[in-house]
């Protein structure tokens, strides 16, 4: 057998469609209903759907009236507010296209990025970093808040194949590039609700993440928005020891994280008792077994693990109903046609290690890279979209990860996936984050380093033998390396490439 899964269908695509107009679809059946609860300690700030929507047509009503047209692009530097949300999706609405920037970025990081998008117009929070010269009119969040109360602007239908927003994203090799996206990206996240999400319009789904983090604004807030749940947002500044009594308090029974705020609730040892919590969600790295044996055994609840891309976002996940085999990420989800694909661009048999690949039919897929031609074709090949990532099908359709394509590491002629050697390392109680890499240390001699973060350093002598314990000396690192932070993309992805040549020139 070939590693090629095909389950089932994607959603059909209606001839005129709006992202906004379909994410808010409940809003006037559910009114009152909270769609947003910004929560704390004894408190919560809520806004509902028929605010939600009544604020979105709003912002759009006065963007356009304040010269903006359809097709004009919008640079997102808001922080973390409901703002950006209610902006991101007011923008959609009229046929402007966001760009959710984060809000972290420097202001000659976000030169560059104005000038690959060329914004029209700039909606920024004070304080949030601005190019010195910005290329184009800034508006600020407060002219977006008295714009709530403005008449509703129509939503601009349309071809549901048409650009809705861009992300930038950096891969491993820290090249921001703008990833242009559809319409039709709303549609394919629908086979996430029951292919990873679980998620009902009963549930009240808490994300850890801030507002304009991507991660958080599909999974926290558009996805239960469309199914017509309520989402949980800690207002900002919130402490990760603060989560666990937040998920209680406030009744979350979906909780999303990445894999490091798990690692951390877990090693605060705090009371994990949540009795309404159904199960977890995490994305944005490898989550490592020994986190979700430990989050098993201390909440008696799973968690459901998916995998995906700024590209296509996630597309690969167990399920509450359909559980990820063990040391798996899970099968395609519902709708979803993907292949592990050799060098020959054809799917190699069953168990054998090759390139994820998505067919190019998949709605979620982008439509291009924003300028780059030449990366938008390296990454779509005949019928098919190489993801870069390395992995293995068996035969019920489960994917097994082995790592990013360029990440895989060589040692004494055997392959080593970083991923294995950071979810041992991570388990060590003193250890809280690493990345492998393999480095060059003369020429054609290159070993295994691990990077890591630790706040009492124990140090090689300790780390090294503990190890030993946990791997096989061939997959073992030959340096370790203790570093202040592990460096991540936009989409929390370590920048393992980054490592090596930040390595390389202190060298």
């Amino acid at each position: 057998m070939l590693s090629e899964f095909k389950n089932g269908t994607p959603p059909a695509l209606p001839t005129s469609f709006n992202m906004a107009a379909w994410v808010l679809q409940h809003a006037v059946d559910l009114g009152d209903k909270p769609a947003l609860e910004v929560i704390r300690a004894g408190a919560k700030d809520s806004l509902s759907f028929s605010q939600v929507e009544s604020a979105v047509r709003g912002i759009g009503t006065g963007l356009l009236s304040d010269g903006l047209k359809p097709g004009d692009t919008v640079l997102m530097r808001l922080d973390n507010t409901p703002e950006f949300p209610l902006c991101y999706l007011a923008c959609i609405a009229v046929g402007l296209i966001p760009v959710p920037t984060a809000a972290q970025l420097t202001g000659p990081e976000v030169a560059k990025l104005c000038s690959v998008v060329n914004p029209s117009t700039i909606i920024a929070s004070p304080g949030v970093p601005l190019p010195d010269v910005p290329p184009c009119k800034v508006l600020m969040a407060d002219d977006l808040k008295a714009m709530h109360s403005l008449p509703p602007a129509d939503y601009d239908m349309g071809d549901p194949h048409r650009l809705a927003y861009i992300i930038f994203t950096s891969g491993t090799s820290g090249v921001q590039r703008a990833v242009c996206h559809a319409h039709r990206a709303i549609l394919a996240r629908q086979m996430m609700m029951q292919g990873w999400y679980g998620l009902t319009q009963q549930d009240r789904l808490m994300h850890a993440g801030a507002f304009n983090w991507t991660y958080t604004l599909g999974t926290g807030l558009m996805d239960p928005w469309t199914i017509g749940a309520t989402a949980l947002i800690p207002e900002p500044g919130t402490s990760a020891s603060a989560l666990p009594a937040l998920m209680s308090e406030h009744r979350a029974t979906i909780f999303a994280a990445a894999p490091g705020v798990y690692r951390q609730l877990l090693k605060d040892e705090q009371n994990l008792t949540l009795p309404e919590l159904r199960h977890g969600l995490s994305a944005g790295e490898k989550l490592p077994n020994s986190t979700r044996k430990a989050w098993n055994n201390a909440t008696n609840t799973k968690i459901f693990e998916a995998f995906g891309m700024s590209e296509c976002s996630t597309f690969i996940s167990g399920a509450p109903g359909y559980p990820a085999p063990a040391g798996s990420l899970g099968r395609p989800q519902p709708g979803r046609h993907v292949a592990i694909l050799g060098p020959d661009n054809q799917p190699v048999p069953m168990g054998q290690e090759g390139e994820i690949c998505v067919c190019r039919d998949d709605p979620g897929l982008m439509l291009t890279y924003l300028n780059a031609p030449d990366d938008t074709a390296m990454r779509f090949s005949g019928r098919w979209f190489r993801t870069g990532d390395s992995g293995s099908m068996d035969d019920t359709g489960a994917i097994t990860y082995l790592g990013r394509a360029d990440d895989m590491m060589n040692a004494g002629g055997f392959r080593v996936s970083p991923i294995e050697v950071e979810s041992a390392l991570t388990q060590h109680p003193d250890v809280q984050e690493c990345a492998v890499v393999e480095l060059p240390v003369k020429a054609d001699v290159s070993v295994i380093a691990a990077f890591y973060v630790a706040q009492n350093d124990p140090g090689e002598d300790v780390l090294k033998p503990w190890l030993s314990d946990h791997l096989a000396h061939y997959k073992m690192p030959r340096m370790f390396i203790p570093v202040s932070a592990v460096p991540r993309g936009a989409n929390n992805k370590i920048l393992r490439r980054k490592l090596r040549e930040d390595w390389k020139a202190s060298q």
